[in-house]
């Protein structure tokens, strides 16, 4: 190899290989086949059991499948799962686009595998609002980190959910936790202050900032940073090392302006360079010391204990308004309350109360 090789992307075509005029019928036939076989429920959940990967991920995409005819599948793969479920350290990394969040996630994974643990990371992309796609590229930029095989990765769209998570986010960390991973890393879309949802399935938040950016002044403003368990200045290499010192000091004289946490866990700012791959290790001691704080005063399981009630809500939530627009009067009433409020001869308040009233 050439040392010119060493660092080329993978997403590079390799030279020599020319793409056929037109695919082969029989690799068409093999392919649907295959695609039309389903699987049974106990082979699917006990592969997820034993760690299969394929199985897991096959497990996640009924989960997340919008089709009727999955949902009782779903229900089944989650119930049996649960019992196994809830023995990692599920760890939510939030930041504004282009803080680096992948190449954190690529460097910090590699520290934990490192450290002997399984990782699985849920990586959230960003959905069109105007073709509803997304493009799922979160692996090619953790070009490292996949090829271990201690690691699973589950890129994920977004759709039409706020928060910086999908709607099954949690369901799928159910799974991952019982094919044996031991550190669940969620990351999120990326928006701004409204990645807030996250909080409420995770044990340690954590929030990547840029130096420079003027997000210091961020740091009075209520939401996100009130939520972080802790800020990581990222990008502190070369010339932004000063600066990224300075962001820390204005970011801790913030956190002083928040009242106390009630699990008594004082949020600290640290600074690190993903891609140098400096002040990783230091991030991983200050989580551990999280969990042993919150584990000895019993903060830990209070709050896996809120966020099941907070899930519970959230679906009771999710499925009455599924309910409510798939309830054939409500569409057909619905559709001519448009045409009139298209015409302004009603308002949005009475069409609400209108559609209401159907059950």
């Amino acid at each position: 190899m050439k040392p010119s090789d060493k660092h080329k992307s993978a997403l590079n075509e390799v030279s020599g290989i020319i793409s056929p005029n037109k695919t082969h019928q029989s690799s068409i036939d093999k392919i649907k086949i295959k695609r039309s076989k389903k699987i049974d429920s106990t082979t699917l959940i006990n592969g997820i059991k034993k760690g299969d990967i394929s199985l897991l991920s096959k497990g996640i995409t009924l989960i997340e499948s919008t089709n009727s005819s999955h949902k009782k599948l779903a229900g089944e793969i989650i119930k049996s799962c649960l019992p196994l479920s809830g023995n990692s350290i599920r760890i939510g990394i939030t930041g504004v686009p282009g803080v680096g969040k992948s190449t954190f996630i690529e460097s910090f994974g590699t520290l934990l595998t490192q450290n002997g643990k399984k990782v699985a990371v849920l990586a959230v992309d960003p959905s069109s609002s105007v073709n509803k796609g997304s493009i799922l590229g979160d692996k090619t930029r953790m070009e490292s980190l996949i090829k271990n095989p201690n690691v699973y990765i589950r890129p994920s769209a977004s759709g039409d959910n706020l928060g910086g998570v999908t709607k099954k986010t949690r369901e799928s960390i159910i799974l991952c936790e019982a094919a044996g991973f031991d550190i669940i890393l969620i990351e999120t879309v990326g928006v701004g202050q409204s990645e807030t949802a996250v909080h409420s399935m995770v044990d340690f938040f954590l929030l990547l900032k840029l130096a420079g950016a003027g997000d210091e002044l961020q740091g009075i403003k209520r939401g996100i940073i009130e939520m972080a368990d802790s800020i990581v200045i990222n990008k502190a290499d070369g010339d932004m090392k000063k600066v990224a010192e300075l962001a820390k000091n204005a970011f801790r004289n913030a956190l002083h302006l928040f009242p106390p946490k009630e699990n008594e866990w004082t949020p600290e700012v640290l600074t690190c360079s993903a891609l140098q791959n400096e002040g990783i290790a230091e991030i991983w001691e200050l989580i551990k010391s999280y969990i042993q704080l919150t584990k000895s005063n019993k903060s830990f399981n209070k709050k896996r204990q809120e966020q099941e009630i907070f899930w519970l809500y959230d679906t009771i939530n999710e499925q009455l308004k599924s309910q409510f627009y798939n309830n054939p009067k409500v569409k057909k009433e619905l559709n001519q309350q448009l045409q009139l409020l298209e015409k302004k001869k009603t308002t949005p308040y009475e069409v609400a109360s209108l559609l209401l009233r159907f059950k």
